[in-house]
């Protein structure tokens, strides 16, 4: 790509104009790519404070992304169900569950590369195999995985239908007043910032059903059964009505009093028709122990 600065540029600096003029690329991304020298101005490489001047040549190139290859790694599973269709796993804190930047090893993919071999649908490419839908890295419990394209297509309808069940148990900040709640509200991109979710207008239709399980003195226990499956959308629905969940850092600004990794959420219960049998599965994902742990000291 090639650009001369104009006058109303002039002062800026390269690490600074280049984003702005490729909203794609990060500021930090630029400055690598000058850093390996693949920036030049008037056909001279340079360093990421360089301030430009009125009439300077601009000339970078951003290399063809690669995929990086996603190995199997030997690590436990806790698997809930398996057959020769679909696997559904009890995923544990601090797993992310597909390969992404900054987390090439240790995802659930790549456990399941392991367990699994080449039985996983590839639909969702080489970096998602088998992965119909995910749960954030500090969220535990339930996911399910297709080891077929047949599968994976039969399991994503159900997920567009809303007709998996799929319970989550949740320990929030606050005691609920009602004893069961529905929030409806949608949920789409934070216009301030673009890494997190909100309530929004133009947001896509959210449904989230809340049942209390129990009372504390400054939490509560609750059932959350999703209608819809958005991205955090039970960590935003229950900060919208004031309840954050306990140890989220993301959509809370209470700090929490025990030592967690992230929001207090676990995905427990997940039922589907089988794409095969046409039977009714459910599976239950015991609650981790740092949860079950967290529930006796609150008693």
């Amino acid at each position: 790509m090639i650009f001369i600065i104009e006058e109303d540029m002039e002062g800026e600096r390269i690490d600074k104009f280049i984003p702005s003029v490729c909203e794609n690329l990060t500021r930090s991304y630029v400055a690598k790519l000058i850093k390996e020298g693949l920036v030049s101005v008037n056909g001279k490489t340079v360093k990421a404070s360089y301030s430009l001047s009125e009439g300077d040549k601009v000339e970078f190139e951003v290399p063809e992304a690669q995929e990086p290859s996603i190995e199997p790694e030997d690590i436990p599973l806790d698997i809930l169900y398996e057959d020769e269709d679909v696997i559904v796993v009890n995923k544990p804190k601090n797993m992310v569950v597909h390969p992404a930047a900054g987390h090439y090893s240790g995802t659930l993919v790549n456990a399941l590369l392991f367990h699994c071999k080449d039985s996983l649908s590839g639909i969702n490419g080489v970096m998602r195999p088998g992965i119909v839908h995910r749960i954030d890295m500090n969220t535990t419990g339930s996911v399910i995985i297709c080891k077929n394209d047949k599968a994976h297509n039969f399991i994503a309808e159900q997920l567009k239908e809303h007709s998996i069940k799929r319970c989550y148990h949740a320990i929030v900040n606050g005691v609920l007043k009602e004893d069961e709640l529905t929030i409806d509200k949608p949920i789409g991109r934070n216009p301030n910032d673009r890494k997190k979710m909100a309530i929004v207008q133009s947001g896509k239709n959210a449904v989230t059903h809340v049942k209390v399980l129990k009372r504390f003195e400054k939490y509560t226990y609750v059932e959350c059964r999703l209608e819809t499956g958005r991205t955090h959308q039970i960590r935003v629905h229950m900060a919208s009505i004031g309840h954050p969940l306990l140890g989220d850092d993301v959509y809370s600004n209470i700090k929490s009093p025990f030592k967690l990794e992230g929001q207090c959420l676990h995905a427990k219960t997940l039922g589907f028709i089988h794409p095969t049998t046409g039977e009714f599965i459910e599976t239950d994902a015991p609650l981790p122990e740092y949860f079950t742990h967290l529930l006796n000291i609150l008693k």
